[in-house]
C-alpha cells in the first residue's frame, strides 16, 4: 500500500519519543553543563606536550626536532630549539624547545603531529572548553599551557598511554642493554690489550 513506509518510519519515531520519557538510555541530550556526557576515548581536540615525573622542564619529551612544526598543515606550530641539551628519558643529551606555541584558533585537530612526532611527546586533549574573549594571544598556547604530565595522559586515553608506556620502556630497556653490551665489550678489549702488553714476547727462532 501507498505511504506504508512513512507509516513505520513514523511509529519508529513515535516508539523512541515516547519511551525517552521512561527510559534513561534512549536520552539523546543532557543537561549541560551540569550534566555531561562520557567522551570516548578516540576523542580528540586540540594538542598537549607529555612531560615525565614532576618537573616540566626536566620531563618534557619533546626535543624540538620541528617535525610536527613541518609537516602541520596549517602552520599553527611554532618552535625554538634551545642551545643547550638535557638527558632525555633514555639518558642521551637532547636539544629542548625554548619556544613551543600552538596557535589553536588556526589548529584543525588533524592529529599529523602526534603521527609523526618519533618520541611520543605530542598527543591530542579532551579539553573543549577553550572559549575566551580575546581571538589572539589568548588562543596562543605557550609551553607552559601545553606541558600535561604523563598521568594526565593516563588519565585520558588509558589504553593508549598505556601503549606507548610499554614502547617506551622497551625502547629504553634496549638501549640499555645495547650500551651495557658496548661496554663489556670495549673492557674485553682493553683486557686483551692488557694482557698482550703485559706477556714476554718470545725468543728469537735460531
Amino acid at each position: 500500500m501507498i505511504g506504508t513506509g512513512i507509516l513505520k518510519g513514523m511509529a519508529v519515531t513515535a516508539r523512541n519519543f515516547v519511551g525517552s520519557y521512561f527510559e534513561k538510555e534512549r536520552l539523546t541530550t543532557v543537561q549541560y553543563p551540569e550534566e555531561r556526557s562520557p567522551l570516548p576515548e578516540n576523542y580528540r581536540n586540540f594538542p598537549f606536550l607529555i612531560y615525565d615525573g614532576d618537573d616540566l622542564h626536566a620531563g618534557l619529551r619533546c626535543v624540538a626536532c620541528k617535525i610536527c612544526e613541518k609537516e602541520c598543515p596549517p602552520q599553527c606550530i611554532y618552535i625554538v630549539k634551545s642551545d643547550d641539551k638535557k638527558p632525555d628519558y633514555m639518558g642521551k643529551p637532547q636539544f629542548y624547545p625554548k619556544v613551543f606555541d600552538i596557535d589553536v584558533s588556526v589548529c584543525m585537530s588533524c592529529q599529523i603531529c602526534v603521527e609523526v612526532c618519533p618520541f611520543e611527546a605530542i598527543k591530542m586533549d579532551k579539553e573543549f572548553e577553550l572559549s575566551k574573549r580575546e581571538r589572539f594571544n589568548h588562543l596562543l598556547l605557550r609551553t607552559e599551557d601545553l606541558a600535561k604530565p604523563n598521568e594526565y595522559y593516563h588519565k585520558i586515553h588509558p589504553v593508549e598511554a598505556a601503549a606507548v608506556d610499554k614502547n617506551l620502556a622497551a625502547a629504553a630497556a634496549a638501549a640499555e642493554a645495547k650500551k651495557k653490551a658496548a661496554a663489556e665489550a670495549a673492557a674485553k678489549a682493553a683486557a686483551a690489550k692488557a694482557a698482550a702488553a703485559a706477556s714476554p714476547p718470545s725468543p728469537a727462532s735460531s
